[in-house]
């Protein structure tokens, strides 16, 4: 797996609750050029190697096991 580099300035939270995930921003929303799935439901974002945020689907579901 390679690595992805975290320099936020800041972390956004943003939480869907009819869908139930969670969206985490690292620094300004900027776009992806690429992702990583390391487990179903979680998706890491990156641009350039940099992380741009990250998405938890089901976030009840996780926290409550």
């Amino acid at each position: 797996m390679e690595s992805i580099v975290l320099r936020p300035e800041k972390l956004d939270l943003a939480y869907d609750k009819e869908t139930d995930v969670l969206y985490i921003s690292a620094g300004k929303p900027r776009e992806a050029d690429d992702s990583i799935e390391p487990q179903e439901g979680v998706v890491i974002r990156s641009r350039k190697g940099e992380l741009v945020g990250i998405t938890i689907i089901g976030l009840k579901t996780r926290l409550s096991s």
